[in-house]
């Protein structure tokens, strides 16, 4: 007995000093751990590495994150997404397990971020708890319903004749310096009040260009329900990749908890520069002009997933505005080419028309929308349907008209009130214009008020008509909105205001030899220099 307990006593001890020997002694667990084989601008060739997956997130001293691109069978090319000057070959490099995502929420609005989720506006840390992928699938078309409300963007040429409505993809393309990112601020700026959010998508741009569209939307008080997404022109090429993805996943959780979205992607024009420079140095085989082949689908996933989805899914909605820079007017390149045929309409900026001070420069001819028709108030379709016929026939005749031939009435009165059309769709950027005040304009030119106005001054008659609009009944304006038709008596209604707003602008009607001489081109109403005296003999 005393030998067993003596065994039972030294088997205690011995298991207390295995324990005692375990807790001192390190785990060692076995990680994986690459090293750089070579930087290059922007991207890294990594060996050592052999479960890592595509589009998996690895970290590079100095917690530098970096996108795998491409895998390999001896090493993976990395896209690096931070400064990476201090990386060298031989440097470690970790895999994380998980795939890049960015920080979402209501948290976001009236904050200005980088594509990883960082503050860029000395305001803190951003206070969002969920995290989404950046790359995500777009929605099926099961669960996707139809456009059918208008997404007002308070410019009235964009909203008469071309409109969009929510859930639509709208291309804004033209020459650089023609107001292309002015169109797309306004579209935000008209956005207030209307229960639609608001992401700006900065992709290459100057940092002062940025500071610029941030204080004009500070100013107007649009940044309340705005988020802007920002990586700038000397930021790495990795983060003007992932930039719009980042962005659209930040604009998809709003839709999916059922709110109306607007996204501006200010461009992709450099987004697609940004993914040619990855792919070159990554040696992925060129194609037309030095793109990779797969250039056409980075942005069809991007564009694909703005949508509205069925009311059984929240009914929300994201509307894209990408942009687009063209060169010397030539819509029928490479990258403007594949997003017309990705979006569902473009409105094309013409040079010639800013050069002529016709802001904002909209050709309306080269201009289209195939949806938002089907989502524009009926106020607007009872009076659109005049006036595009009326501009088409008065840019074409215009362009007879300066040939010098002799014009008759009927071509004068066209040429005429075209040009009201013309001075009527002009509007400042910024200064977005309510519903009700876009109808009065359009009913009064639909119904000719404007035509006796005399040209150098419809800028203060339309003013005038605009602060009018302000005091149409209540009742009618709700109408306006909400209805199915124009009433008769809602459109006599506004016509009559119109018609008053519009009296003490109304020219004195002309002789008829007055109108003659106005008709004639320049040079025909120059005077015959006199005749010398060898001509007279």
């Amino acid at each position: 007995m005393e030998t067993e307990s003596l065994q039972n006593v030294f088997d205690s001890a011995f298991a207390e000093i295995c324990q005692v020997r375990d807790a001192f002694t390190p785990q060692l667990t076995p990680r994986e751990v690459g090293t750089i084989a070579s930087v290059v601008t922007g991207i890294a060739k990594v060996s050592g590495l052999p479960s890592v997956g595509y589009d998996e997130l690895v970290t590079f001293p100095g917690n530098v994150p970096g996108i795998a691109f491409n895998v390999d069978a001896d090493e993976i090319g990395v896209v690096l997404l931070g400064e990476y000057w201090h990386l060298h070959a031989g440097d470690e490099v970790q895999p994380t397990g998980r795939v890049m995502d960015v920080a979402v929420g209501d948290g976001l609005l009236g904050r200005v971020i980088d594509p990883l989720g960082r503050p860029l506006d000395g305001n803190g840390p951003v206070a969002a708890g969920e995290r989404l992928p950046i790359e995500r699938p777009a929605a099926p078309i099961m669960d996707r319903a139809p456009v059918t409300v208008p997404l007002q963007t308070g410019l009235k040429v964009i909203d008469a004749l071309i409109p969009i409505g929510r859930g639509q993809r709208e291309l804004i393309l033209g020459d650089r310096q023609t107001g292309k990112t002015a169109i797309a601020l306004d579209a935000i700026l008209n956005q207030r009040d209307q229960n639609v959010l608001c992401v700006y998508c900065a992709i290459g741009q100057r940092a002062s260009t940025v500071a610029k569209s941030v204080a004009t939307l500070r100013e107007k008080g649009a940044m309340d329900y705005t988020v802007l997404v920002v990586a700038e022109g000397n930021d790495p090429p990795g983060l003007a990749y992932i930039a719009p993805y980042a962005a659209t996943s930040i604009a998809e959780a709003f839709m999916e908890a059922g709110r109306d979205v607007l996204i501006v992607y200010d461009d992709l024009t450099h987004h697609a520069r940004a993914y040619r420079e990855l792919s070159l140095l990554l040696r992925r085989p060129p194609g037309r002009e030095a793109f990779p082949g797969d250039i056409f689908y980075i942005h069809s996933r991007l564009l694909e997933r703005a949508t509205h989805l069925r009311k059984e899914l929240g009914g929300g909605s994201l509307t894209a505005l990408p942009i687009i820079e063209t060169e010397a007017q030539n819509i029928s390149a490479y990258i403007p080419t594949n997003l017309i045929s990705i979006t569902d309409g473009q409105i094309y900026l013409s040079p010639s028309l800013f050069e002529l001070g016709v802001l904002p420069a909209v050709d309306v001819g080269k201009s289209v929308s195939r949806v938002g028709g089907k989502a524009q108030r009926a106020a607007y379709r009872a009076v659109t349907g005049a006036l595009k016929l009326a501009y088409a026939q008065f840019e074409e005749l215009e362009t007879f008209s300066r040939f010098g031939a002799r014009l008759d009435e009927e071509t004068r009165k066209t040429i005429e009130h075209g040009r009201r059309i013309r001075a009527c769709l002009k509007q400042p950027e910024f200064t977005p214009v309510s519903v009700p005040a876009q109808i009065a304009v359009l009913l009064a030119l639909t119904a000719d008020l404007f035509d006796s106005v005399p040209l150098n001054r419809m800028t203060e008659a339309e003013s005038a008509l605009r602060a009018a609009a302000a005091h149409i009944p209540a009742e009618a304006s709700e109408r306006l909105i909400t209805s199915e038709i124009l009433s008769d008596e809602d459109r006599e209604t506004i016509i009559e205001i119109a018609r008053k707003s519009l009296a003490p602008f109304q020219a004195k009607p002309k002789s008829k030899s007055e109108a003659e001489v106005e008709s004639k081109p320049e040079a025909q109403t120059e005077p015959k220099p006199k005749p010398t005296p060898k001509e007279k003999s």
